[in-house]
């Protein structure tokens, strides 16, 4: 319903409210006074909800087109800071053609270190539990491997390290967990 429906919906019920008027003027003068008194009271609310109905449909578009705009723009930082990375690999590939293998291995670490720097400004943090206890909130057990140098339960081995934005997990670290090792057999006694 537009407000201009409200309008007409609200001056169709005033003829009623007239009509009264006029038969109380005709009989009292006092009542007369009070009517006219609600009818302007009455005028002026319709008018103070009118102003408010269109504030807040200014109010709705307004906060519609912010939300679009923190969504087509929201990554915009975390954009630029990935360029630095693209500009990283690009050199490697151009460097690529003459460059020794040290040479190459120390660009790319460059490269990652840039992309986890992006990647933690924009609130995306590694998860690398080599030597924390299993925790199934976070990892991902892929196996279970006997160690004697880890204590059973914590993380013997990362496969695949996991990720989170801002506290929430996107993907768990794929690990191998510790598990005691077997006990011994006992040597068989010669006969």
């Amino acid at each position: 319903m537009t407000d201009n429906d409200d309008v007409s919906v609200d001056k169709a019920e005033q003829p009623e409210v007239e009509d009264a008027a006029a038969g109380a003027s005709a009989g009292d003068e006092g009542g007369a006074d009070a009517l006219l008194a609600a009818q302007a009271e009455s005028e002026e609310n319709l008018n103070k909800y009118i102003r408010l109905a269109a504030e807040m449909e200014n109010l709705r578009k307004r906060t519609a087109r912010d939300v679009e705009q923190a969504r087509k723009f929201g990554i915009e930082r975390f954009a630029t800071e990935l360029l630095a990375v693209c500009d990283g690999l690009e050199m490697g590939l151009e460097a690529g053609q003459t460059a020794s293998v040290e040479a190459l291995l120390e660009g790319k670490q460059a490269t990652l270190k840039l992309l986890r720097s992006a990647m933690s400004k924009s609130g995306v943090e590694l998860i690398d539990p080599e030597g924390e206890p299993f925790d199934p909130q976070l990892h991902e057990a892929m196996t279970m491997q006997p160690s004697a140098s880890a204590e059973p339960g914590s993380v013997l081995t990362v496969v695949q390290s996991g990720y989170q934005l801002n506290g929430r997990l996107l993907r768990p670290a794929r690990v191998i967990v510790a598990a005691e090792p077997p006990e011994p057999e006992p040597e068989p006694e010669p006969d």
